[in-house]
């Protein structure tokens, strides 16, 4: 089976379809992303990427609501604050302070742009 992810826009992902491996392969049988791409586009219109669900191509299989990042060609969650920034080689959001890796828990606190130790009752 070939995953394939439905991009807006804005390349957030609309939703993730399932196509059998045939509907991706040429006539040899040999599977391209631009057969399967366009298949689902003949049947559901709009834009579709492949992903995959053992996380094989592009980083992580994606869901719903994730952004499909072109320039580093991997999905990843949506910005979780304003301030935190793509790190290249990581291929994912950071904050603009490393959080203490002392072995305590951590919230980040977008207001004062610092990580608030987590306070368990």
């Amino acid at each position: 089976m070939a995953h394939f992810a439905e991009l807006d826009s804005n390349n957030v992902v609309l939703r993730v379809v399932v196509i059998a491996n045939k509907d991706t392969a040429n006539a040899q049988g040999v599977e391209k992303e631009y057969i399967g791409a366009a298949y689902c586009e003949r049947l559901f219109g709009g834009r579709w990427v492949q992903t995959s669900y053992n996380g094989s191509i592009r980083g992580c299989y994606a869901g719903a609501g994730m952004i499909y990042n072109e320039q580093l060609n991997v999905f990843m969650s949506a910005q979780p604050f304003p301030s935190w920034v793509v790190d290249v080689v990581k291929k994912d959001w950071v904050a603009p302070v490393a959080m203490p890796d002392n072995g305590k828990s951590y919230d980040w606190d977008e207001a004062t742009l610092s990580w608030i130790e987590r306070v368990t009752a």
